[in-house]
């Protein structure tokens, strides 16, 4: 958008892209704008997202809960690995997270028994208002999770008579007016998008394997013990609280809680689409039932967590000293280089779990919860700061540095066979993929003078070509070469990538 300075038609490496709506390709664009190109400018809105987030625990949680359990409600979010990682990675999981959590948060404290009118008017605006920016956030599914959710607690509840309070009228007029301006905006300027947005991006999404991200039913019950991590042994208590807890009132808040975590999981769970960051917002109002149960919880029971997430990090520091690298990791070298960090990341977790448990063994529950979040953000913290370690192998940025001294400003760049989203992003320039179209395989049908489709064709533009310059698969690129009859000059090789020019 920056470099189009069209901020209607999102495009992923020159190439139109609907995958998704533009909220978050907005707020980066306007990073851009004010800070410059960079990494932390891209990862911006994702970490002002977790950071807000983790005040909304803290919000709410107080608010329906109580003072303690509100402040470990956002102690219980922050340390969470799967959460506190999400932060800094550039995905649309992060902002969806905080608006669909809003959206949730403000229907529950809208609907509290006792609520004034004018009250429950404006949390409930707010709520609709939250829903509109989560369909531009991630799209349908910004206003589906919402409205399962109040569907499933009504059947739960019997309760009918919510949805008189819900304000559908003007909640649903100002749905509209902040979602539905891009919507039109954009078909109006592209005939592809509606099909391939609503229905290839949703409903095949949804009912297809067709995007390569297949698994199985229980696909998201490891990822949620893995990302809570270091909650284990506070989230099924929890969640056994909750699901008895007395709530006498007529809106009963922690049902709706759990009817909102049942509908994330469950719907997520049932797509043929997974990918761990999917299950996100169900995190905060999961924060939420954790603080409460923290917030009241035994010092057995919080001392016994604090414990098992010592010797966890016990466990890893054990593992990551020895020399042999694991399969993940491709190169020796390079892990020797990451393991300090790995220490550091499991040594921390040990240290602070210990103290977790000498404070929730002296009754200081909050001290203790505290200490727990701050060893789980710190080992998350380390692990992510160390990976850029690893960059060689998995990035194109160290590969791209050493070329560009002798890269023509000018001369057309192609990707060879593979492509990698942090290619472009390095080189400061769109490429031109060549037999792997990857997530772009419908883009390219739109243009298609931007894409190669075989290797004869991409010979025959290379020669044509006064300057042209393209990334191959190492292995790859002498036979390539020798086949095709290519003149060119090898400028960088990387364990990923080589790039070479036309002499």
């Amino acid at each position: 958008m920056v470099a189009s300075g069209d901020w209607v038609t999102p495009r992923l490496n020159g190439l139109k892209y609907f995958e998704k709506p533009p909220l978050q390709y907005w707020t980066t664009a306007a990073a851009y704008s004010v800070f410059g190109v960079s990494e932390w400018a891209t990862r911006l809105w994702s970490a002002l997202c977790g950071f807000a987030g983790v005040l909304l625990a803290a919000f709410f949680g107080r608010r329906l809960y109580g003072e303690a359990a509100g402040w470990c409600a956002a102690a219980a979010l922050a340390g969470s690995a799967l959460y506190a990682a999400s932060s800094q990675v550039a995905t649309l999981d992060m902002s969806v997270s905080l608006f669909l959590s809003l959206a949730v948060f403000a229907v529950a404290l809208a609907q509290r028994d006792g609520a004034p009118e004018p009250a429950r008017r404006a949390w409930m605006l707010a709520g609709w208002a939250a829903m509109a920016l989560a369909v531009l956030s991630k799209g349908l599914i910004g206003v589906v999770l919402p409205m399962g959710a109040v569907g499933l607690y009504i059947l739960w509840q019997r309760d009918l008579a919510l949805l008189r309070r819900l304000h559908i009228l003007p909640g649903a007029a100002l749905f509209l007016a902040i979602a539905a301006p891009w919507f039109i905006a954009v078909s109006a300027a592209n005939a592809e998008f509606a099909r391939f947005f609503f229905v290839h991006e949703h409903f095949e999404r949804f009912l297809t394997t067709q995007h390569d991200r297949p698994g199985p039913a229980w696909y998201f019950v490891p990822v949620l013990f893995a990302g809570f991590f270091p909650w284990l042994l506070s989230l099924p208590a929890a969640l056994w609280r909750a699901a008895r807890a007395a709530e006498p009132a007529r809106f009963r808040p922690t049902r709706f809680l759990i009817a909102w975590c049942i509908v994330v999981f469950a719907f997520f769970s049932l797509s043929g689409s997974k990918l761990p960051p999917y299950i996100l917002p169900m995190f905060p109002a999961l924060a939420l039932l954790v603080g409460a149960q923290l917030a009241g919880a035994s010092r057995a029971l919080l001392a016994a967590q604090a414990g098992l997430a010592a010797l966890f990090g016990l466990a890893v520091l054990a593992l990551v000293a020895q020399e042999a690298a694991p399969g993940w990791i491709r190169s020796a070298q390079h892990f020797a280089v990451y393991r300090p960090w790995l220490i550091a990341a499991s040594a921390s977790l040990a240290l602070l779990g210990l103290a977790a448990a000498w404070l929730a063994w002296r009754g200081r529950r909050l001290a203790a919860a505290a200490a727990l979040a701050c060893g789980g953000f710190a080992c998350t913290q380390l692990t992510l700061l160390g990976h850029e370690t690893l960059a060689p192998i998995y990035s194109a940025y160290d590969v791209v540095a050493r070329a560009r001294p002798g890269l023509p400003p000018q001369a057309r760049f192609y990707a060879v066979k593979q492509y990698d989203h942090t290619l472009p992003f390095y080189l400061g320039r769109t490429v031109t993929m060549v037999m792997q179209p990857e997530e772009l395989r419908v883009p390219v049908t739109w243009e298609p003078e931007k894409y190669i489709a075989d290797m004869e064709a991409f010979a025959a533009a290379w020669r044509r070509e006064g300057a042209a310059c393209g990334a191959f698969a190492p292995a790859e690129y002498e036979p390539l070469r020798a086949a095709l009859g290519l003149e060119a000059r090898v400028l960088a090789t990387g364990p990923r990538w080589l790039i070479a020019c036309k002499p």
